[in-house]
């Protein structure tokens, strides 16, 4: 073999051999976050949770990844804000509700008939006030991310359509482990029973609960609608989810790192929103195909009107008053 040969040889094998070790060792130092989710694979915030993580793994060029546990495979959600407060998961998808209990805010957002239209709400949570409750979250152990769409709330049952506040009495109804959601639907009249997530279809199923209340796709993709088959589009609540970061892993995290984080997050919102809003389209359809009785013709006035104590309650903290009026003024 002539001698440039053997060296092109020689320079081309050594060229090979340190684009494997690099690759080798760039896999070895690249840094995984723990997210947790309890909805499943295929569901909307699931999809954006991995999207977000293919977003920072390209950013960062491969040092930093997502790992994607859903379907309660790391608990229910009120043990998973938990582990992400302490520090034991990365990242957490949750509904404001269930972390209203350590961040105030949030029971805002979760308020019963505060926001009038889909519109409105997203209005809120783009702009100013939005930001301000995201950067809120730092101080009770968690860093706001960005907030997930999650639809309205609306109540379905097994025993009767709901048209009036008179027919919701008496009814036990599954609520989030949530204080605030517990008072609405005793306020209502019905007896809340507050029951994990992944616990509700076998309540249904045993007659343990008669319904509860929850939007179109959890309604059909846990198979709720198979047990209940009256939704009343009441839509009582709008409340988001929002992605959280343990404060733990974020101090780890260098300013360059953070900016990655954040803008990636934005991102899976926007990507989430167009995957809810088809999901919302075609659980509603598989729930009329089903043969459930949607009631849309209800008075809703009733329904506003009994919630007069809860904001009376909630409006004692001043802060909160403020927060509830600046929502309402959004156009």
């Amino acid at each position: 073999m002539p001698v440039y040969s053997r060296a092109y040889l020689s320079r081309t094998v050594a060229i090979v051999v340190a684009l494997l070790l690099t690759a080798v060792t760039t896999n070895a130092l690249a840094r995984e976050f723990r997210a947790a989710d309890t909805q499943s694979e295929d569901y909307p915030t699931v999809q954006a949770l991995r999207y977000m993580g293919q977003l920072i793994e390209e950013k960062s060029g491969g040092r930093l990844k997502i790992v994607v546990f859903h379907s309660r495979q790391l608990g229910e959600e009120k043990e998973t804000i938990e582990q992400t407060r302490a520090g034991a998961i990365d990242l957490n998808r949750t509904n404001v509700a269930l972390i209203g209990t350590f961040v105030p805010a949030m029971n805002v957002l979760a308020m019963p008939f505060l926001f009038r239209s889909i519109e409105h709400l997203q209005k809120v949570l783009d702009g100013p006030i939005g930001n301000e409750i995201l950067g809120s979250f730092e101080s009770f152990g968690f860093v706001g991310l960005a907030f997930y769409d999650s639809g309205a709330r609306s109540i379905y049952n097994s025993v009767r359509p709901i048209r009036s506040i008179a027919d919701i009495k008496g009814l036990r109804l599954r609520v989030q482990q949530s204080e605030l959601m517990s008072d609405m639907i005793k306020a209502l009249g019905a007896e809340p029973i507050e029951l994990p997530y992944g616990q509700v279809r076998t309540g249904l199923a045993t007659k343990l609960i008669d319904g509860a209340e929850n939007n179109w796709p959890s309604f059909v993709t846990t198979d709720h609608y198979k047990y209940a088959g009256f939704y009343t589009l009441t839509e009582h609540t709008m409340s988001p989810e929002v992605v959280v970061m343990s404060r733990k892993a974020w101090e780890s995290l260098s300013p360059e790192d953070r900016k990655i984080f954040r803008e990636a997050a934005l991102q899976s919102s926007r990507f989430m929103r167009e995957r809810w809003k088809d999901l919302e389209e075609r659980s509603r359809r598989q729930a009329e195909a089903a043969g459930v009785t949607i009631v849309t013709d209800f008075d809703r006035r009733p329904f506003e009107a009994a919630m007069t104590a809860i904001y009376a309650k909630v409006q004692r903290d001043p802060s909160a008053a403020e927060l509830i009026e600046r929502i309402r003024k959004v156009d």
